[in-house]
C-alpha cells in the first residue's frame, strides 16, 4: 500500500535550493529542498525512502517552521 507523506520545513528561512524534482526516487533523508537560515543552509531531507511526487515552493521563497514543502509517495 502506498502513502503520501507530507516534507515539512523544520525552520524558517528562504528556499536556497530544490535538490529533487517530482518523480525522483529517494531515500530517507535525501535532501529535497535546502533552506537558508542565519547564513547557514541547511537541507530538508526526505523522511522515508520513496518518490517525489509535488514540490510546493520555489527557489527564493520564504519559508516557515512546519510549513509543507514537498510531498513523497511511500511504500
Amino acid at each position: 500500500m502506498t502513502k503520501i507523506m507530507d516534507v515539512k520545513a523544520n525552520l524558517t528561512g528562504v528556499v536556497w535550493q530544490i535538490d529533487a524534482e517530482p518523480g525522483t526516487i529517494v531515500a530517507e533523508d535525501d535532501p529535497i529542498v535546502t533552506v537558508e537560515s542565519m547564513k547557514m543552509e541547511i537541507p530538508i531531507g526526505a523522511p522515508a525512502d520513496g518518490e517525489v511526487v509535488e514540490i510546493l515552493v520555489t527557489k527564493d521563497a520564504q519559508v516557515e517552521d512546519g510549513q509543507v514543502v514537498a510531498r513523497i509517495r511511500t511504500k
